[in-house]
C-alpha cells in the first residue's frame, strides 16, 4: 500500500473573503504555496473550525495577471449586466 504524503499550504497573504455560505465555509482569494513550491493565486473554500481546504483553483501570477486583464475587459463594457442573466 502506497504511503500517503501530507500535503502541506502556507497561506502568504490573504486577499479576501469572497462569499460565506449558510454552514460558514468561506470561499477565499489568497496567495498560498502549495507543498513549499512557489506561491499562486488561490481560490478555494475553507471550513469554518479548522481552515482546511476544500476544492479550489490555483493560479500562477502569470495566469492570475491574464484572469485581472480579462475580467477588467469584460466590466468596463458599458452593458455588462446582461452577462449575469
Amino acid at each position: 500500500m502506497p504511503i500517503k504524503e501530507e500535503i502541506t499550504c502556507t497561506v502568504r497573504k490573504q486577499l479576501g473573503v469572497l462569499s460565506e455560505n449558510m454552514k460558514g465555509y468561506t470561499t477565499e482569494a489568497n496567495i498560498v504555496s502549495w507543498n513549499g513550491y512557489p506561491a499562486k493565486l488561490d481560490i478555494r473554500q475553507w471550513t469554518p473550525e479548522t481552515h482546511r481546504p476544500m476544492k479550489g483553483l490555483t493560479l500562477t501570477e502569470h495566469e492570475a495577471r491574464r484572469l485581472f486583464e480579462a475580467l477588467k475587459s469584460c466590466f468596463e463594457t458599458e452593458n455588462t449586466e446582461n452577462l449575469w442573466l
